[in-house]
């Protein structure tokens, strides 16, 4: 897994990138828009892509989303944008992790090995026989089909994307417990994750949105100052 693809309009950065990865073993490839990105993708594949979300012509969003729904080739996006919007729609759209510049290369590297080791686990996993579908889980206004990816509140549908889910279950499976943000992260996004925290708490708070009546005023999904979070019934 040594071939990185690298879609960025900035040649300094996309060609200070590349030695940089040259360093560490890798062998990169440079584009400098969405579209002769999605072209160099289609025409040579990649081991992993780093991209911008700032790119002429076709936006890194789509690019993102049409790498994603061809493939499951390892993507990061590499921005100089560090809105807590962009990175949720980034992760959502399929990003594996989402690094802001100015970075460290060594930091970049690290985040490329974890995200490889994980992709690696994921599709060197046993076939294993179907189980008995999950039980439904509820706690206080809340339950969750994880058979059917289904979540109900007060009694109706609610759509949540999958790391919200899994955000999700891993609380209320624990009612009234405070589980700590380490174990959160590494529940959900793994043991080997050396992201930004600031994910989990985007998440957190999308959750809110859409399991509290008064999400500026929560009564179920609350914050242990300092420590985690816990979801009260």
């Amino acid at each position: 897994m040594n071939r990185v693809l690298i879609v960025d309009h900035e040649a300094t950065s996309a060609d200070s990138l590349a030695s940089s990865l040259r360093d560490h073993g890798f062998s990169p490839v440079v584009t400098n828009d969405g579209a002769a990105g999605l072209t160099e993708f289609g025409r040579s594949g990649a081991d992993f892509v780093l991209m911008e979300l700032n790119l002429p012509g076709m936006p890194g969003a789509d690019l993102c989303r049409r790498l994603r729904a061809s493939s499951g080739v390892p993507v990061i996006v590499v921005s100089a944008r560090d809105s807590e919007v962009d990175i949720i729609v980034s992760l959502e759209l399929g990003a594996d992790d989402y690094v802001t510049k100015p970075f460290s290369p060594r930091e970049l590297v690290a985040r490329m090995h974890a995200v490889q080791r994980r992709w690696r686990a994921d599709r060197e996993q046993p076939p294993h026989p179907a189980e008995p579908r999950p039980e439904l889980v509820t706690a206080g206004p809340v339950s969750i089909d994880p058979g059917r990816h289904v979540v109900t509140v007060h009694g109706d549908e609610v759509h949540i994307p999958l790391k919200e889910f899994e955000l999700l279950e891993c609380l209320i499976r624990h009612p009234g417990q405070m589980l700590t943000r380490t174990r959160l992260i590494g529940r959900v996004w793994g043991a080997d994750y050396v992201g930004d925290m600031k994910t989990l708490d985007v998440h957190i708070g999308r959750l809110r949105a859409k399991v509290e009546r008064d999400p500026s005023r929560p009564r179920h999904l609350l914050t242990v100052r300092g420590l985690g979070f816990k979801f009260e019934p």
